[in-house]
């Protein structure tokens, strides 16, 4: 095997700067990366020390499947350095290895499986009524704040337990977390917080206002269970012990975050694609059987999360590039879900691509593999389902605003005109 080790120069460019995401994935940047033999390094800049990038599907999935090699604990799951006295305390399952990572996975494992995720099918396609409503009534309108992003946070509130009143909240607080990735974070003190943003999830304050609100929550529902998650989670035991009051906010953080900001960017890209490419859609509306493969579809073009990294913690090697232990390990999602390698034409939007090989916005598998996948891809698949049968069609009004971040490929606002297509007026 040949041995690549001359690319920690190259290339002369900082792929983790939030701004070569304003207007999307960066896919001209992503093709210099792959073009490098091995693995492409990146130099030490604001967020810390240097990484390896990791742009190919078949790199991504090994690093993925072995989490004794590339540790999510060892360091945590963003490119960014945190000081080891504070990792502690900002970790949720994300960002740790088995065992206690395997164990905290079981406590939520069996709401998010595919048979039971089924089951919420009602409740969303009743907000996708109401929601579609709205919007085909009005003409259009930003679609983002009109039905993608009140969709899947309102379907994870219910499973939590969060009521409906707070449902808007939930939004803003996802939004700012995702700020925190970003160049432009939020006033240290919002939400009232008082505590050293390096001591915060996402570097945010809304990590604080989160915490709050989540801890608020574990003391009502411990006087009070009912039978949602959030109860369940208050009540649940590890060995013998029941989550700490830090253990619970992480773990309502980032249902919130992974239940909310994901799934509601690729329903946000969905609208544009819809007025983009109309023909593939047609093929969905003339044969419902092209369904989940149009589901697949948007999920990889749209990429919802860009990466997640990952740290050594032994001298090994990968696609011919020697990694030191304790080097920071970065999975472009966002990259390999266009290898050329492993798609045909990846810069297409093809509905009807073959289902395997798969996307991997939802992780390359192993352990880490995304909890929430069935019910994002059941989401995405209703939403899509009522536009067809709705007989819809979309125009752009107004270009769409892109979240500043390197971490979520997130949509702020895409005005659309949507109205009955013309031939069915």
């Amino acid at each position: 095997m040949t041995t690549y080790e001359s690319h920690r120069a190259e290339p002369r460019f900082d792929i983790a700067d939030p701004a070569n995401f304003d207007q999307g994935i960066p896919h001209a940047l992503f093709n210099r990366l792959r073009s490098v033999p091995g693995l492409a390094w990146n130099e030490s800049g604001p967020y810390g020390d240097g990484f390896w990038s990791v742009t190919r599907v078949s790199d991504l999935v090994e690093v993925s499947r072995n989490p004794e090699i590339y540790s999510s604990e060892a360091g945590h799951i963003q490119i960014y350095d945190i000081d080891p006295d504070v990792r502690d305390a900002r970790a949720s399952m994300i960002d740790l290895d088995a065992p206690v990572h395997t164990r905290l996975r079981r406590l939520v494992s069996k709401v998010f499986t595919p048979k039971h995720v089924e089951s919420y099918r009602p409740n969303i396609s009743q907000r996708v009524d109401t929601l579609l409503d709205k919007v085909v009534t009005a003409g259009g309108g930003d679609w983002v704040s009109a039905v993608a992003a009140p969709i899947p946070i309102g379907v994870i509130c219910d499973i939590l337990g969060v009521p409906a009143k707070d449902e808007a909240y939930m939004i803003e607080l996802s939004d700012h977390l995702a700020e925190g990735t970003g160049s432009k974070p939020l006033d240290p003190n919002a939400y009232g917080n008082t505590r050293p943003l390096r001591e915060l999830p996402f570097n945010s304050p809304a990590a604080h206002g989160i915490d709050v609100y989540a801890r608020r929550t574990r003391a009502r529902v411990l006087e009070n269970p009912g039978e949602d998650l959030l109860s369940k989670l208050a009540v649940a035991q590890i060995d013998g012990e029941r989550l700490s009051e830090a253990e619970y906010a992480r773990f309502f953080q980032l249902m919130i975050f992974a239940g909310n900001e994901t799934t509601r960017s690729a329903m946000s890209y969905m609208a544009s694609y819809l007025a983009e490419f109309p023909d593939e859609f047609a093929k969905v509306r003339d044969d419902r059987a092209l369904l989940n493969q149009a589901v697949e579809e948007i999920i990889r073009y749209s990429s919802p999360i860009l990466y997640f990294r990952r740290t050594a913690t032994r001298d090994t090697e990968l696609a011919g590039t020697q990694i030191e232990a304790g080097d920071k390990i970065v999975m472009w999602y966002a990259a390999a879900n266009f290898d050329p390698d492993y798609f045909d034409a990846p810069m297409e939007f093809r509905i009807d691509r073959p289902p395997v090989p798969a996307n991997v916005a939802f992780g390359g598998g192993g352990p880490h593999f995304c909890l929430g996948a069935s019910l994002a891809r059941l989401e995405i698949a209703i939403l899509l389902e009522e536009i067809l049968e709705r007989d819809l069609e979309f125009e752009v009004v107004d270009g769409l605003s892109s979240v500043h971040s390197n971490f979520v490929n997130g949509v702020e606002r895409l005005e659309v005109k949507v109205g009955p297509r013309a031939t069915s007026r």
